[in-house]
Parts: C-alpha cells; sequence; structure tokens
C-alpha cells in the first residue's frame, strides 16, 4: 500500500491541518501499517487496533507538546508513535536498535514513562500534574489512557482515592474493549459489562439526584411516585456511580470509534475542574476482522500472511521445539491430575503461560485475578495456610510487583508456594521493561524460599514435581526460548534439595550454569575439549541452598570457575558462590562471573541480546581463552610491570 498521509505527519500539529475525511483516512493508513508490521514480525497488535481513533482524536484536542499524557499499558502506543513523526522508523519497531514496543522517552518528548506493566498511570500523571501546578503558570492539561484490564490493579484506586482528595484537573481516559491481554474478569468486569448497557451520562446527573434526596416523601401516591423516580435514576447513572462516588465526574460511555463523536466529547470534558473519567468503548482488533473475533490470539501473533479475503494465514513455524512454557504447563496440569491439592493462579497470564487447558480441565482450581499480582500472591499464601499447594505462574517481570507479599505473607510465615515465573531472563523484543532479570537476586534475600533453575527441559519437567511437594516456598524459573534437552553422559539426576549436576568433571576449568544457558555451556566445553582445555560443566540447579560441596570443590582446585547465569551480577548466583568462599576462607581470584551487567538492557532479538553480553558458547569460549591466557601471563612475568 502507498500511504498519502501517514509520511506527512512529522508532529502532531500536522493532524490539524487535515479535514475530518482526510483523518478517517490517516486511521485506515494506520491500521494498514499495523498489519503490514505483523506480517513480518511478532508484535502487539490487536491493542493497537483498537486505539487508532482515539489516539487521533486525543492529539487533535491537546498538545502534549506541554499536555501530559500517559498510555497505560504501552503496548498500544504504535498509533501514538506513528502520529509523532516516527513513522518513517516504524519498520523498525521491536528490532535491535529500532523503536521500542513500548513508549521511551529516549525516542520521543512525546513518551513521558516506558510504561510496560501496567496501573500506574493515573498515579504517575496525577504526580506529574501536582508538580507542573507548582512550577508553572500555564495550563497543562493531564491525560492518563487506563485499559479497563489495568483498572483492577490496587494502585489505580490509590490514585483515584488521592487525585479525589487533591481535586487535581485530571481527565482519566477508561479504554474498555473487554480485554486485557485475556477477557476480563472478576467483580469490576461485570460492572463494567453493565455500564455498556446504560445511557450516555455526563456527571451533572449526580446533582439532580442529589435534589431528589432532598424532596420530602409526603402522601401514599407522591411517596411511591417520587420513589420509582428514585429508583429509575439510580438504575439510569448505574454505568458511573462507583467513580462517581470515588469523587471522579464520570462521562460516558462514548464510542471510541467515532472520531467526530470522540473529539466533541475529548473537547467537552478538556475544561472540566478537578478529576474526570470518559468511559470509551472500543474493540480490540478494529479494522482486521480476525483479530476482532480472536483479540486473545492476535494480541501478539506470531507473522502471518494476509488473504485477498482478509484472513490471516498463519506461516509455517516448521519444526521447533516446545517452549518452556509449553514444558512447564504440560508438567503442571499432569501434577494437577496426580494431586488435588494443587491449584494455579495467574494474573492475567492464562495465554502467555499456556494454562487455557488447566483453566478448561481444572476450572475450580484454576485461579486468574486480573492485573493483581500482589492479590494473587496473598491470595496463594491463604490457599497454602489451608492446606492447598498453590502454583503461581507469573512472568518474572511481573512477579516484582508482589515484593512486599512474597516477604510478609509468604516467606516470614514460610508457606509452600511456588513461584512458577515465566520469561526468566532476556525476554527478546519486549525490551527493558520486561526482562526477568531480578528474581534470582530479589527472591534469594528473604530466609525460607529455596531458589532454582532447570538447566533444561529435563530438569524443568523434574523440578515442578519436586516443587509442589516441597514443605516450604520455592522460586522457580524458565526463559522465554525453545527447550533443549542436553545430553549427559550419565543418567540423569533425581532432583534433591541442595544437590548440583556434574555433567562433566574438569581439572583444569569448570562452568557452573544455573539455569537454561547450560546447553551453551556444554557447546563451549565441547570446542575447548578439542583444544586440550581439561573442562567440565556443573549444573547448579540450586542457588538456595547452594551445593557447598561440589561447587568449592572446583573454586578450591580449579585454575578457573566460571559461573554462568541469565540474572543480573548483583547480587545473583555468582555473588552467592563469592559469598560461599568467601565465608569458608577461600580465595576467589580464579572466579570470573558471567550474567547481565548492572544496566538495563534493550530490546533486541533474545540470542542477539545474549551475543552481545557475551552469554552464549562463543562468549563463553572468549572469555575462558583471555583468562585462561592472562593467568599464564602472570605467571611467567611477561608484560609483567614494575
Amino acid at each position: 500500500m502507498e500511504y498519502e498521509l501517514l509520511p506527512m505527519i512529522s508532529s502532531p500539529q500536522d493532524l490539524k491541518t487535515l479535514t475530518e475525511a482526510q483523518h478517517e483516512k490517516l486511521a485506515a493508513e494506520i491500521r494498514e501499517a499495523l498489519c503490514q508490521i505483523v506480517e513480518t514480525k511478532p508484535a502487539h497488535f490487536a491493542s493497537n487496533l483498537g486505539v487508532v481513533e482515539l489516539c487521533i482524536a486525543l492529539h487533535l484536542v491537546f498538545d502534549f507538546s506541554k499536555d501530559r499524557l500517559i498510555w497505560d499499558t504501552g503496548h498500544q502506543i504504535y498509533p501514538h508513535k506513528m502520529v509523532t513523526g516516527r513513522f518513517p522508523q516504524f519498520r523498525t519497531i521491536r528490532d535491535r536498535n529500532g523503536l521500542m514496543g513500548f513508549p521511551n522517552p529516549n525516542e520521543s518528548p512525546y513518551d513521558l514513562f516506558m510504561t510496560g506493566h501496567a496501573g500506574a498511570s493515573v498515579s504517575t500523571v496525577l504526580g506529574m500534574k501536582t508538580a507542573d501546578d507548582l512550577l508553572f503558570d500555564d495550563d497543562r492539561k493531564a491525560v492518563a489512557v487506563l485499559g479497563d484490564g489495568a483498572l483492577p490493579s490496587g494502585v489505580v484506586f490509590e490514585a483515584f482515592n488521592n487525585a479525589a482528595g487533591l481535586n487535581k484537573d485530571l481527565l482519566v481516559i477508561l479504554n474498555d474493549n473487554k480485554m486485557g491481554i485475556c477477557p476480563r474478569v472478576g467483580g469490576l468486569a461485570e460492572y463494567l459489562d453493565k455500564a455498556r448497557a446504560a445511557p450516555f451520562y455526563n456527571g451533572l446527573k449526580r446533582d439532580v439526584a442529589w435534589v431528589l434526596n432532598k424532596v420530602p416523601m409526603v402522601g401514599g401516591s407522591t411517596k411511591k411516585g417520587l420513589s420509582n423516580v428514585k429508583d429509575a435514576l439510580k438504575t439510569l447513572l448505574h454505568g458511573g456511580m462507583l467513580f462517581e462516588q470515588m469523587g471522579f465526574r464520570y462521562v460516558g460511555p462514548v464510542d471510541g470509534h467515532d472520531l467526530k463523536s470522540l473529539r466533541k466529547h475529548l473537547e467537552m470534558v478538556k475544561d472540566i475542574k478537578g478529576p474526570t473519567l470518559l468511559h470509551v468503548f472500543t474493540d480490540k482488533g478494529k479494522g482486521f476482522q480476525p483479530a476482532c473475533e480472536d483479540p486473545v490470539k492476535f494480541h501478539s501473533p506470531s507473522p502471518f500472511d494476509r488473504s485477498e479475503e482478509g484472513f490471516a494465514i498463519p506461516r509455517s513455524k516448521g519444526g521447533k521445539n516446545a517452549a518452556y512454557t509449553d514444558v512447564a504447563s504440560e508438567t503442571i496440569y499432569q501434577q494437577m491430575a496426580k494431586d488435588d491439592k494443587v491449584v494455579v493462579l495467574t494474573a492475567a497470564m492464562c495465554a502467555g503461560n499456556n494454562l487455557g487447558k488447566i483453566r478448561d480441565e481444572f476450572p475450580e482450581r484454576f485461579f486468574d485475578t486480573g492485573i493483581c499480582e500482589a492479590h494473587a500472591v496473598a491470595f496463594a499464601a491463604g490457599m497454602a495456610k489451608s492446606g492447598m499447594k498453590p502454583i503461581v505462574d507469573i512472568y518474572s517481570t511481573f512477579l516484582q510487583r508482589s515484593f512486599d507479599h512474597i516477604f510478609q505473607e509468604v516467606a516470614l510465615q514460610n508457606l509452600p508456594v511456588v513461584f512458577c515465573m515465566d520469561r526468566a531472563g532476556l525476554c527478546g523484543p519486549d525490551g527493558p521493561t520486561h526482562h526477568g532479570v531480578f528474581d534470582n537476586t530479589y527472591m534469594r534475600a528473604f530466609p525460607n524460599i529455596t531458589v532454582m533453575a532447570p538447566g533444561d527441559s529435563q530438569d524443568l519437567e523434574a523440578m515442578i514435581p519436586f516443587a509442589t511437594n516441597h514443605d516450604g516456598p520455592i522460586s522457580l524459573r524458565f526463559p522465554k526460548a525453545n527447550a533443549e534437552s542436553v545430553i549427559r553422559e550419565e543418567e540423569f539426576s533425581p532432583i534433591e534439595l541442595g544437590k548440583s549436576e556434574v555433567i562433566r568433571w574438569g581439572s583444569e576449568v569448570m562452568i557452573v550454569s544455573f539455569g537454561a544457558l547450560l546447553p551453551e555451556c556444554l557447546k563451549a566445553v565441547e570446542k575447548l575439549q578439542k583444544d586440550g582445555i581439561d573442562i567440565g560443566v556443573i549444573n547448579a540447579r540450586f542457588l538456595r541452598p547452594l551445593d557447598t560441596e561440589v561447587i568449592l570443590e572446583a573454586v578450591k582446585n580449579c585454575e578457573l570457575v566460571v559461573t554462568v547465569e541469565e540474572n543480573t551480577l548483583c547480587g545473583g548466583f555468582g555473588s552467592v558462590v563469592l559469598e560461599a568462599a568467601n565465608e569458608a576462607g577461600l580465595s576467589t581470584q580464579n572466579v570470573c562471573r558471567l550474567g547481565i551487567p548492572d544496566r538495563f538492557v534493550e530490546h533486541g532479538d533474545r540470542n542477539e541480546l545474549l551475543a552481545e553480553l557475551g552469554l552464549n558458547a562463543v562468549g563463553f569460549i572468549r572469555t575462558i581463552r583471555d583468562r585462561l591466557s592472562n593467568r599464564q601471563v602472570k605467571e611467567s612475568g611477561v608484560g609483567a610491570v614494575e
């Protein structure tokens, strides 16, 4: 498709030079650009299709070169990127050194925060509005676009409460598409479903309700008539009463795909004093029928082709191995079939964690809390206290949101909750908001938590049954990657608490691998053995308790010990080894730690990122050769400085 209007948009100001008909054509071009992107790479799709008109209307009504706009969650940022001057680079989105798939302040002043997690938009935009009122005389507007899937997050209600108390001129746009990544769940979901049936309401009607409450009830027929009016009015106001009672003026519902109506209502609420909520209905996947019919599948689909009839034709994936996610979900399913005390909790990640089969087969033991990770962990603690065996299956990056509850409700009580963390390590094109590279560090901080990680798919299949039968909390992590199974010289060693697996012993060099980089370590070993280096590998399996007997034997006797992890080096597995060696009085000059450096890693293909960080076979070989070479130089005295 030849784009006529998108190349003309170098800033949102250019939108205001277009006619209404051109705005509609621009919306169609944006949708076409979105379709073309997902024909070439995995990308967030259905959510972006749903906010095209909303994005255009917002930039037509407000001036976000000074006004404030935060999109929550940021995976619906693609149309915004296109109309803020980034269309020429749009084909690079989610590529290494290309545009980020989430807001990025380093790309544009129109992106205020990296919003990869849901729920914080109202808090942050309220903070910006409060600071702007203190610092500037100009009347800067403040807008948060909040998804209905994010609405149940506890921090949203904390922000609503604070905003009402401060009485700030704040606009929250509730983008209601009946979805998170999966269909929304819970009481608020039912409330919003009822709101869809309510007529338009602009907040002024609450004053009528107040007047009616003051009308004296005299006489039987008068009393009955006014009661009926009041009951009818309560029904009429149902759609917005929750927000009205929380101190927000409610306006809506409004058709989020009627550009003319959207502009009118945004103009109407733009200058309302005090906190206001504009309720907008959108269709996730709007403009591409397959995405409308299955917005879960098309949330972030694999590349596909489009037929002339508008259908999505999946491309063959070839003979790829199952992902670690698939291995985990199938093993969890098997445990639930064997043990009716095992339950699964997730936080709006049923699809991402491939839990559909478990939800369908064991509906009474499957719990989706929505985007409420802190609640999910505390909920799991309560279940564990009463004798169940809960598995909290959440992405590593999202589990961070429940840090205090891991501490207080689980670790402090020493309850048998299994934290099954998907997307541990580098998450590729999702970038720094989603890389799960901190869980080893924050989990090991708490007493009582056993911290473990599989070296391959066989380990994962064995660790989940071990975890569900362990009498205490367990942290279990695995990456977003195809599952591999390493070839062992001996039989597979059963999982024993605090015991590592020696794949091969080397008298000269030992690699101690914690997690799913084990196959890459073995590739490096195979190459270095051919070079005459006596090198071995330990599959650590446990970070806590650490197998000090085996690992410290390597530190004590080998010329070089290399620890490998897909976690930040700050407080990670390598740090645990150094601490244990120090306590044992051993020298650690021969210990080299490889892992994620002390910085946020940008987005890109996972294999590209691992290679850049030296966390693949090539990188391990290079590091080991360099270290051995440097030690030989020092021992010979060649090149030494006086």
